[in-house]
Parts: structure tokens; C-alpha cells; sequence
């Protein structure tokens, strides 16, 4: 479920929370399937328990998953998450736009670029 890999730069929290992130948004976890606990998960991945519980405040500070005293985290609802997804997408889009013109790229080179590529992902 979770691989770790130790020469990414990024800190583990942060790929651990970037693989839940995509095993939610995917809808390989759906909503209401309860996650692995602190102490399982870190014993499985050999690291520090405080590392799991940081990613885990990160994706509940994020609304895709929330505790229930006692029993664990849960994922949350579905069409939260997806609102979320689509939410980051718009963000992450906006960039690229922005980043496409401040390097030159002209409204209908984008455009072209996008057509082609939705083209593409609907085969």
C-alpha cells in the first residue's frame, strides 16, 4: 500500500501523505474504510509512530480523513473528497497556466495542448 522511497528529497510524512492522497482520490480507499492504525502503519514501514500520526493530521487538516476516538481514521465522505480533488486540480492548473505564459506560451498553443491532450486520455 504504501512504498517509501528514501532517496526522494521530500520528508517521509510528505509521501505518506501524498500515497493516502492518491489511494483516496483514485477511490482505492472509499469513504468510511478505516485506515491502518499509528502503531500498525509504522511498524510496517519501519519509522518513528510521530511520522504517521504528522501525515495523518495533514490529511485530516485536509478533510479526507477524520478520527474517531477509539476506533481509528476514517476516510471521509466521497463527494467531499472529490470536491477537494477538483479543487487542487484547479489550483495546480492555474499554476501551469501561469507558468506557460510567463515562458511565452500563447492562449491558443495551451488550448491546442489541452485538446490534444484530453484527446489522448479519452482513448
Amino acid at each position: 500500500m504504501i512504498i517509501l522511497d528514501y532517496q526522494d528529497r521530500r520528508p517521509i510524512y510528505e509521501q505518506i501523505t501524498e500515497r493516502f492522497r492518491t489511494l483516496i482520490y483514485q477511490g482505492a480507499l472509499p469513504a468510511g474504510s478505516r485506515l491502518p492504525s499509528v502503531r500498525q502503519l509504522a511498524m510496517e514501514l519501519s519509522i518513528n509512530p510521530n511520522t504517521i500520526q504528522r501525515a495523518y493530521m495533514t490529511l485530516e487538516q485536509e478533510g479526507l480523513i477524520y478520527p474517531v476516538k477509539g476506533k481509528g481514521n476514517f476516510v471521509a465522505e466521497t463527494s467531499l473528497i472529490k470536491e477537494k480533488s477538483k479543487e487542487d486540480f484547479r489550483k495546480d492548473f492555474k499554476e501551469l497556466i501561469k507558468k506557460g505564459i510567463q515562458t511565452g506560451i500563447t492562449e491558443e498553443e495551451m488550448l491546442s495542448m489541452v485538446r490534444k491532450n484530453c484527446e489522448e486520455e479519452q482513448r
